[in-house]
């Protein structure tokens, strides 16, 4: 079978050269010395001031909105996964769908400002499959409202962002916090695991003192907390896929040009903000229409191969979440997209065979 994607499985010498200092020091967890390593690594890589590792993706979040004391609506993107939405129901924030522009997929700044009340606290939007929203612009509107900004930034490993001044830096700088995925099908990974990204010296302290327990000491309790702390056997996943990390990207950028190369006139691909840089995380393709899109799928799927339908359905139509917007621009998206196997290892053969079956249906 060809999957969508598939975990990035670094050198296994170096690995479990790192599990034997695990066991040497009989460290497992609790910030460990391969995770503090892990850390300072990341930070320095990626260019921001403070990264803390944290168990996954999703408490990345819930930890921003509970460092910075969310209540009430957040506005946020409603073409996403479900744990962007989910964590705000979670934490008892209601969130406020705004619809998303048709070719970036982005949540569109210009529907934001009409869903602002007296009771939103914050805006939500996600730089979709690593694709940087319009930050600049989100900040005024955040900045006039006196609102909190968090990134849902799970795609958008290693993405520069240029200002209109000429000014770049790396998009997760962005915004009072930014969170990443690390998870095993991410272009970076941890097995499990998330970062919480903020430049903000308090915000970060409080953040440490939230995934784990609100303890400080051995007899000090200060806060309320959780148990979201990252252990060593991921760190040293991490630290040896970070050591690859270019291979990984150059593998991913081969196989996404090339769909790119084969596919044009067939389908359209996602307009990427041109203040920034593909990260190749993902290979979307937009259909027509969800006709053509189910035909070729179930094609793919007769030959062994298994696309995803991210992201599906558009999170407004959940039922449980009871939402009053409708976000037609984000469930048409939602019908019509399909993401394409993108992963190292991928070959060029297979690659053309999907290609191959994509041609044939369409």
């Amino acid at each position: 079978m060809i999957p969508v994607t598939k975990a990035y499985l670094p050198n296994k010498t170096k690995y479990q050269e790192y599990v034997d200092r695990i066991f040497d020091s009989a460290w497992l967890t609790n910030n460990g010395s391969l995770l503090q390593t892990l850390e300072k690594r990341l930070a320095e890589h990626l260019g921001v001031k403070h990264l803390i590792c944290v168990a996954n993706g999703s408490l990345a979040l819930q930890l921003a909105y509970k460092a910075l004391e969310l209540k009430g609506e957040v506005i946020t993107s409603p073409f996403s996964f479900a744990a962007t939405t989910s964590t705000l129901a979670w934490e008892g924030l209601k969130p406020v769908f705004a619809d998303i522009h048709p070719t970036c997929f982005n949540l569109d700044p210009n529907n934001i400002e009409p869903l602002i009340t007296e009771h939103t606290s914050a805006i939500v939007p996600v730089h979709v499959f690593g694709n940087p929203c319009q930050v600049e612009t989100i900040q005024e509107l955040a900045d006039k409202h006196n609102l909190k900004v968090i990134y849902d930034a799970a795609h958008a490993f290693g993405v520069n962002y240029t200002e209109q001044n000429g000014q770049s830096q790396i998009v997760l700088n962005y915004g009072d916090i930014s969170t990443l995925s690390f998870h095993a099908t991410k272009l970076f990974h941890t097995i499990e695991g998330g970062a919480v990204i903020t430049n903000d010296d308090e915000l970060a302290k409080k953040i440490r003192l939230l995934i784990n327990f609100g303890i400080t000491s051995p007899t000090t309790i200060e806060s309320v907390g959780t148990n979201a702390k990252m252990n060593e056997f991921e760190a040293a996943m991490g630290l040896c896929v970070l050591d690859e990390i270019d291979t990984i990207q150059t593998e991913r950028q081969r196989i996404w040009q090339t769909y790119q190369q084969k596919l044009p006139g067939l389908v359209k691909f996602q307009h990427w903000n041109p203040q920034s840089q593909n990260n190749h995380a993902y290979a979307p393709v937009l259909f027509e229409s969800e006709e053509q899109l189910l035909k070729v799928e179930a094609k793919l799927k007769e030959n062994n191969i298994q696309p995803r339908r991210y992201f599906y359905p558009s999170l407004d139509t959940l039922d449980y979440l009871h939402s009053k917007q409708v976000c037609e621009v984000s469930r048409s998206v939602a019908s019509r997209i399909l993401c394409l196997p993108i992963y190292p290892g991928l070959t060029k053969l297979e690659q053309e065979k999907i290609i191959s079956v994509i041609k044939d249906v369409l």
